[in-house]
Parts: structure tokens; sequence; C-alpha cells
């Protein structure tokens, strides 16, 4: 690039820079101030202590903002709240308050600024927040090996009966994973973006998703590419010392049985921290719903790790490994959702599962149409009941999930 180039690639940047700097000095004077003050506030995390209340929230509005009074079931109260009384924008505070709540009873908590713009948030039943430590973190971790980690392992179980099963099985139960597989990446796409109607605006929430999904898709596809490059060169070289050619598939199967294994494991980090946030939330009822539901529904998904390598041998270790990459992320997300839930995180995971599932799906699409056409595999009578089994089963099971 010459000199000359060089110049116009910067002027245009520069100029920016001079008219944000006279706007930002003052410069939209003339537009006038707004006929209301434009105050947003938002409730990150509300923490119950033991005759306490601690309010974790940040200023998502484009002007400063206040807190002149703290409410709790229309009454003022006391409060305390760190670093300041004022926050600038995308300013976090904490405001502590002595409160004596009781377990089981509504709080309607309201914060007021000093322009009078009120502020709400509404705890249906008050349940004291869990402390880090090793009783609660024992506590998370086993709800995420009970939703995530036993369900997947109970359904690798399946593999010595599915290894006796004739080629039409095969198709059938590929069938039915792009049928599990598809009925979870819309119902995770769907939970992302309820969550994303949540999230204040001004986190833009469909863009996070878009960009979760997104960038997922682009991640796995160009590392899926070059693991199957590296496959063919160690392939080719291996034909070429032996002499005969080894089997093409198996690899390549493995590996699709590996990436259903990770897109799994990436959509029960979502489950566990809607698990774990369900018992922070206070919902313990929920909790146990929640717990109940992903268990049986979990148990479809060793079904979908095993369904491309029932022709296979694999080794005990190796369904080891898969079962730990598909069940183990549920742990993590039970401590996330119960030690520091994030609605904003919770739409991140949640979107990056759903687009690591659809590549899954994509992955397996495409190894059927090369094994025979993608219309046939489908279509053909195995196919087309292996699918409509997999929308039936995640259907019936993620009715227990909504109880």
């Amino acid at each position: 690039m010459n000199a000359r180039a060089f110049v116009w690639l910067l002027a245009p940047l520069a100029a920016l820079a001079v008219l944000l700097a006279y706007l930002l000095r003052g410069g939209a004077a003339f537009l006038g101030a707004p006929p209301a003050p434009i105050e947003k506030l938002y409730f990150e995390r509300v923490t119950l202590r033991s005759e306490e209340i601690a309010l974790h929230v940040r200023n998502t509005g484009p002007v400063s903002l206040s807190v002149g009074q703290v409410l709790v079931n229309d009454a003022i109260w006391d409060y305390s709240m760190r670093p300041g009384t004022t926050l600038g924008r995308f300013g976090a505070a904490t405001i502590t308050l002595a409160y004596p709540w009781e377990e089981g009873q509504p709080l309607a908590i309201a914060l007021v600024s000093s322009n009078g713009i009120r502020f709400e948030k509404e705890i249906e039943v008050a349940h004291e927040s869990p402390e880090p430590g090793p009783r609660s973190f024992v506590f998370f971790g086993l709800l995420g090996v009970y939703a995530g980690v036993i369900p997947v392992f109970l359904g690798l179980l399946w593999y010595p009966f599915l290894r006796r099963l004739g080629p039409s099985a095969m198709h059938f139960l590929l069938s039915l994973t792009v049928g599990l597989l598809v009925f979870l990446g819309v119902e995770t796409l769907s939970e992302a973006l309820e969550v994303a109607e949540r999230v204040p605006e001004v986190y833009q929430g469909v863009a996070l998703v878009f960009l979760g999904v997104a960038g997922t898709l682009i991640v796995l596809a160009a590392a899926g590419s070059r693991k199957r490059r590296g496959a063919r060169g160690r392939d080719a070289r291996a034909s070429s010392d032996a002499g005969a050619p080894r089997e093409p598939d198996e690899a390549g199967l493995l590996r699709l049985s590996s990436l259903i294994a990770l897109g799994i494991g990436l959509h029960n980090l979502g489950e566990g921290l809607a698990i774990g946030a369900a018992y922070l939330l206070g919902e313990a009822a929920l909790g146990v719903s929640l717990l109940i539901g992903f268990t049986l529904h979990n148990v479809t998904e060793g079904l979908a790790i095993l369904a491309p390598i029932v022709r296979s041998r694999v080794s005990i270790a190796r369904l080891v490994v898969l079962g730990i990459v598909a069940g183990v992320p549920t742990i993590a997300g039970a401590w996330l959702g119960g030690f520091a839930y994030s609605e904003v995180a919770a739409l991140l995971f949640l979107a990056i599962g759903a687009g690591a599932i659809l590549q899954v799906v994509f992955q397996i699409l495409r190894f059927q149409s090369r094994e025979g056409g993608l219309v046939p595999a489908l279509t053909r009578p195995a196919g087309a009941i292996g699918l409509a089994a997999g929308f039936l089963v995640m259907y019936g099971t993620g009715l227990l999930v909504s109880l």
C-alpha cells in the first residue's frame, strides 16, 4: 500500500473522530434536553441472606442515574450503596438493606431515582441464596451429575444392544438422531430468544443470539474441516505404508459422534444454568421438576451419540470420554447458575449450544447424503419413522421439563 492510499484510508476515520468529539463536547446542544429523563436500571441479581437483602444493579440507560429511595413491600427502608449512590452509564452497584424477610413469602422491591422514576423487582418466593462453599459446591455439582452426567451414561449403555441391529436400524438411528437434535436445537434457540426479551435493550439480545449461533457454526465448521484434512492425510500415508487402504468411514463416524457429544455438552451447559438458577431464585419446586425432566430428556442424548458408531468397535474408554464431553458441562452450568447467574451469560451459552447442535445436524445430514442420498435416507420407511420418533420422544420428555 502506497502513502496516498494510506492517507485515504485514514482520512474518513480522522473526520469521524473529530465529529464524535464535537458532539460529545456539546455540539449537539441544539437538540435540547429530552422532555423526561431517560433512566434505565437493570436488576442483575438479588441475594437474600439472614435478615438482609442485597440488590446487584446496573445502569443501562444513556445518562447517569442516582438512587433516592428503596422500598420493600411499599415501605421505605434505609440502605447502603457501594461504590456510591450515583451510577454512570453501565455503572454497577450493590445496594444492601437490613430487612426481616420471611422464608417462602413474596417480596416486592422498588428503587426510586432522584428524578422519581421507579424500577421494580418481584421475588415470588423468598429463599436464602446459596453461599459459595464446600457444601453448596457439592450440592450444585450433584444437581449437574443427576441431570446431565448419569442420564447420558445411561443412554450409552444401549451400545451393546445397538451393535446387534442391522443396516436398516442404522438409517433409523441416524434419522432418529436428526429428529432429536433438530428438536433440541429449536428448543434451545427458542429459550435464547426468550432470555433476549428480558435483558436490557442496550445489550441487543437478539443480536447476541445471532452472534452466538453464527460464531459457533463458523468455528466448528472450520475446526471440522481442518480435522478432516488432517485425517485424510494420515489415512493416505497409512495406506501407502501398508499397501492396503484402511476402513474409510470408521474414523469419520467417530469424529461425527464426538461432534454430537460436543454439541450436546454445550447445550447441557445451558440446561445446568437453568437448574442452578431455579434454586438460586428460590424456585425449589421448579428446580425439582426441571431436574426430573432433564434427567429423562437427556437419556435420549446418549442414544444420539451412539447412532453413528453402532457398527464400529469402540472401547469403553472412548465411550467414557464421549459421556464426559456431553454430560459434565451440566455440572459447570449448575455452578454458574447457582453462584453467579447472569441472563446475558445464559443467553450467550444458549446461543452457542443452539449453534453447536445445528452444526451437528448439518454434519449428520452430510454423512447421510454421502452414504446414499439425503432424501432417500430420510424418506424411506426406517428414516421417516426415525425422524418422527425423534420429534415425539423429545416432545414427550420435554413436557416434563415444563411441568
